[in-house]
């Protein structure tokens, strides 16, 4: 097993914590990491984009002018799409681009992403994080103890002085062990684990 130190938010050593290879240990595959980022990245899309066609805009179906002996070009109606104004030929129109990957594929990702981070040794295992005050100049000044400009900080449960005093501060992002997931880890340089969590991600991720 591979082992990591666990530190307060004061700088001090309080312990050594046992990760599983299984976890923190996983050879990494940067092509299917690619995948299930463009997963993720696709299911967020909106995909309102929405154009008119000539049935959609708005304007009469009269005949501007008659077939024949104008001089001009042929004309069936304003909405046609030569015409400025007239509705658009194979516009987008409202749809999905979300699509899915087996689950033991994206368990597997994430294991990937865990395994990376801690390879390149930007893990980072505190025993807890609860600050007595929520002020930003706080937690921006035990985060330049460490060394960290940008990370991802993974905690069990909901912490309110640490949420509250991280929210303005770019280049962090303070999310649930539920809701970890391989684009927000591979976003952020460094990850800040929480000790609770390690046990969670065991739960969730080798069982």
């Amino acid at each position: 097993m591979a082992v990591t130190e666990v530190y307060n938010i004061k700088k001090e050593k309080v312990g050594d914590l046992e990760l599983d290879e299984a976890l923190f240990g996983v050879e990494v595959n940067p092509h299917l990491l690619h995948d299930i980022v463009r997963m993720q990245r696709a299911n967020r899309r909106a995909g309102t984009a929405c154009t008119k066609t000539r049935a959609e805009v708005e304007g009469s179906n009269k005949k501007p002018w008659k077939q024949k002996g104008t001089g001009r070009a042929r004309a069936g109606s304003r909405k046609s799409p030569l015409w400025r104004g007239g509705g658009t030929v194979f516009g987008p129109r409202p749809r999905s681009y979300a699509f899915n990957m087996p689950r033991k594929v994206k368990k597997l990702g994430l294991k990937m992403a865990l395994s990376s981070r801690f390879g390149d040794e930007l893990l980072l295992v505190l025993d807890d994080f609860r600050l007595d005050e929520s002020k930003t100049k706080n937690f921006i000044k035990i985060m330049d103890s460490f060394s960290i400009s940008n990370a991802l900080i993974v905690v069990p449960a909901s912490i309110n002085s640490l949420e509250r005093s991280s929210r303005n501060v770019p280049g962090f992002k303070v999310i649930p062990t539920e809701g970890l997931n391989v684009y927000d880890i591979l976003l952020h340089k460094h990850i800040v684990l929480l000790e609770p969590c390690i046990e969670q991600l065991r739960e969730r991720l080798l069982s």
